[in-house]
């Protein structure tokens, strides 16, 4: 989806885009803390809270960029996408961007 919308110098709003904004950084986050649960050593409990501000700080900088390039049809999406924790009504299939489709 992403790498689709980026050829065509557009907004990547379907698939996970649909209900969160940053999907591969919740992915990543994800990932992380599943071995902080698995290996809970000092290196992976000290190294979790600096790669989560780290992603969460990418993603800003990526907004801030999108918003450059976009203007308004970004401002929208980030009105109506969270960034990160998806809304249960999203996950049940009707959350904004499905509601738009239709």
């Amino acid at each position: 989806m992403l790498y689709g919308a980026q050829q065509h110098h557009a907004l990547a709003t379907s698939g996970p885009y649909v209900h969160v904004r940053h999907p591969q950084y919740v992915g990543f986050i994800a990932v992380m803390f599943e071995f902080l649960l698995q290996w809970p050593t000092i290196l992976t409990l000290a190294m979790f809270p600096v790669l989560v501000f780290m992603y969460v700080r990418l993603a800003r900088t990526e907004e801030r960029e999108a918003l450059a390039e976009f203007g308004e049809e970004y401002a929208k999406y980030m009105r109506q996408v969270p960034g990160f924790i998806p809304r249960l009504a999203d996950l049940r299939g009707s959350g904004p961007m499905q509601r738009e489709q239709h």
